[in-house]
């Protein structure tokens, strides 16, 4: 898809899972100021209707395509991830269990899709992703709090790293960088230079830095997660995906 025809395209089932995504998405859409893009694969069409209808009077600005197919749930969001700059998915359709396990679909998506993949878990709200308002103000015109981006040394990551960058730049949020003391210092070199005005803080850490992302997840508006082309997300991720405080994004790279 060329750039002048990118969307932000979400997956929408009718759950309140896929619902509070949909939103979401509408956020992600107008802040990169890309068309939103709603896709429903199942024999529901009225909750793709109700949900394009609720969210042109949400986002009165937004342009919102609305798309029905018959294609299986999986295969469908795979085709439409080629053409997406980013998809959205629910964490947990209706066929989830209780708790916050991933659902098949999203999981399945996000193990193989060529783009981005962030899954939002239901009840996300937008405030969840702005520093808290103390002073009474409008919670939208608080600051975002910061991407997490969770790094890999062993992994050629430049689409994973440049990723974390461009969202916490269109956010003009701070991004902070989990990685082992492995990684070599000029990684993140050329992308400071890239984006002179992201405040970026590294934290390194010994071991496993799972833990240390999963408490930054707490604090932050996005975590993001690599997982190498062509294979699924490893156990760290899929922990991370199951656990994280905040939406999680899964990005494909070498």
């Amino acid at each position: 898809m060329s750039t002048d025809t990118r969307t932000i395209t979400v997956g929408i089932d009718g759950s309140r899972s896929s619902l509070d995504a949909a939103d979401w998405a509408a956020r992600e859409a107008q802040r990169r100021r890309l068309p939103l893009r709603l896709l429903h694969a199942g024999t529901e069409p009225a909750s793709l209707d109700r949900a394009a209808i609720e969210l042109s009077y949400a986002h009165p600005a937004l342009d919102i395509i609305a798309r029905r197919t018959a294609t299986p749930a999986v295969p469908a969001l795979l085709a439409a991830a080629v053409e997406a700059e980013t998809l959205v998915l629910g964490s947990r359709g209706r066929t989830g269990s209780a708790g916050f396990p991933v659902g098949s679909v999203a999981l399945g998506v996000a193990a193989r899709a060529d783009r981005p993949v962030v899954l939002v878990r239901a009840g996300e709200l937008p405030e969840a992703e702005r520093v808290p308002v103390v002073d009474g103000s409008p919670p939208s015109t608080a600051p975002y709090l910061p991407v997490v981006l969770g790094l890999d040394p062993d992994a050629s990551a430049d689409d994973l790293i440049g990723y974390a960058f461009d969202t916490a730049a269109v956010r003009s949020a701070p991004l902070h960088v989990v990685h082992p003391w492995t990684l070599p210092t000029s990684t993140l070199r050329p992308w400071r230079h890239r984006f002179p005005a992201t405040t970026v803080r590294e934290h390194r850490v010994d071991g496993d830095p799972g833990p240390r992302l999963l408490e930054a997840s707490a604090r932050a508006g996005l975590l993001v997660v690599g997982r190498r082309t062509g294979r699924g997300p490893g156990r760290a991720a899929r922990s991370l995906i199951r656990h994280a405080g905040c939406p999680v994004a899964v990005v494909p790279h070498d």
